[in-house]
């Protein structure tokens, strides 16, 4: 039997238990409000052999198609027909610097579970092979689509957090902080750049994407980092600086963890009203479609989360050996939970943004959408309403319909960033767009 034919009788087997699978597992008992705020319910672990699997499988957007926006909201195509993008960042002149990226070769993950595992991730739209670039698009003209398009950066390793400090613009490949010389309206960047500090990858590197975050002086830059596991099945040994959000020195290029126990971080922002650092985190699975809450948390310097041992504080993760009270009794409980499975990427705190007036004070969040509840959570962007400098409230939808009427992925939020003109940009990694938000109004930068 020749090899080809081999992949594509494993190939169609995989499909067979796939499908096999998503029959299998158990389904959510609990109202979607009593899984969100700061004291969602957790009810008792529900494990079995065989995990809920319940993909969206990835259609993708029709030519007449987009996301549903929230009532006062208006929504449209700023950038289409790109290559996966996952990750924004908005330049002080307004160019947007898109991340089109995806996961790197990644050869120590083997095995059946491993195979599945990524087809599953490949039918709910992540398996294609990373373009390894950014791509930066500009508005020239101001009516909130972008006319110019141009390879910024080239030749990258799966790139995901960008961060801007002077005329350096540094970016976090899944292995490395590396950064380039920047000058305002430039459209392309030549040359390798120059590496800041390596960050942990290696041939497992289960969790790749690598956020990156400047603090307001720009003197130091923070590098989240998921773990290389669900629950530490791979031996803590693989989670050395991992699971955690890394301080690195600019000047030096020394990193220390800021703080630990943090399943997988991803966006990262800065709280206006109280100078504290936020992030997003995915929590673990296969523990019940009721179980975990994904979280949105300040972050303590020194402080530790729970992962793997513990989680939403000191609620006990019994899978996981040997266990460690000396940290469970540790235990941050986070500020506010945002669902179960409901996989948060990105993040953006509220800025001068033109939405309305419940728009103003809080936190943007793309909601990336689960493989492992049913039925289905997330698959939209939302907003955490503030109020004096902590979440208060329920979540608001600010945009929807990602997921049709049959249960097919259209698009996946990302990336969310506002773009300085009174929009909201998100970046969608099944659709290969850029959705921009406003109130309906004319773009009108902030200078």
């Amino acid at each position: 039997m020749s090899l080809s034919a081999i992949i594509d009788r494993r190939t169609r087997l995989a499909l067979l238990l796939i499908l096999f699978l998503a029959g299998c597992g158990d389904s959510a008992e609990l109202p979607e409000e009593q899984t969100v705020g700061q004291n969602p319910t957790l009810p008792p672990p529900a494990t079995s052999l065989i995990p809920t699997v319940n993909i969206a499988p990835a259609k993708r957007w029709a030519e007449d198609q987009q996301p549903q926006p929230a009532a006062g909201l208006a929504v449209t195509a700023f950038a289409r027909d790109l290559d996966h993008p996952r990750w924004l960042h908005v330049l002080p002149n307004g160019d947007v610097l898109v991340a089109e990226s995806n996961a790197p070769e990644r050869p120590e993950r083997k095995g059946v579970r491993t195979f599945i595992m990524n087809k599953v991730m490949a039918r709910a739209g992540a398996g294609v092979p990373s373009a390894d670039r950014i791509t930066l698009l500009r508005d020239a003209d101001g009516d909130g689509v972008a006319e110019l398009r141009t390879e910024f950066l080239t030749g990258l390793n799966s790139p995901f957090g960008m961060a801007l400090v002077g005329d350096r613009l540094y970016v976090a490949n899944t292995d490395a902080v590396v950064r380039f010389p920047y000058s305002e309206g430039q459209t392309r960047i030549d040359g390798e750049g120059e590496k800041v500090v390596d960050l942990p990858a290696g041939p497992l590197n289960h969790h790749w994407t690598k956020g990156l975050l400047a603090s307001p002086d720009g003197a130091r830059l923070y590098a989240s980092v998921g773990s290389n596991s669900n629950a530490a099945e791979n031996g803590i040994e693989q989670e050395e600086r991992r699971a955690a959000i890394l301080e690195i020195d600019v000047a030096s290029g020394e990193s220390r963890v800021f703080a630990a126990g943090l399943r997988n971080p991803i966006g990262m922002g800065w709280n206006p009203a109280t100078g504290e650092l936020w992030t997003v985190v995915n929590e673990r699975d296969e523990l019940g479609s009721d179980l975990v809450p994904d979280y949105l948390t300040s972050v303590r310097e020194g402080g530790f989360y729970g992962w793997p041992y513990s989680y939403f504080g000191q609620n006990l993760d019994e899978r996981v050996e040997p266990q460690r009270p000396e940290l469970v009794a540790q235990a941050i409980v986070p500020d506010y939970a945002l669902g179960n499975h409901v996989a948060p990427l990105g993040m953006s705190f509220a800025k001068e943004n033109g939405l309305p007036e419940q728009f103003a004070d809080g936190v943007f969040v793309g909601l990336h959408g689960s493989w492992n509840r049913r039925p289905h959570s997330g698959y939209k962007v939302i907003f955490v309403p503030f109020q004096d400098g902590k979440p208060a409230g329920q979540p608001l939808d600010v945009l929807t319909g990602f997921l049709s009427q049959d249960g097919e992925a259209l698009g996946r939020p990302v990336g969310v960033e506002s773009d300085g003109a009174g929009g909201l940009l998100v970046a969608d990694d099944v659709g290969n767009v850029v959705w921009r938000v406003d109130s309906g109004s004319p773009p009108q930068r902030n200078e």
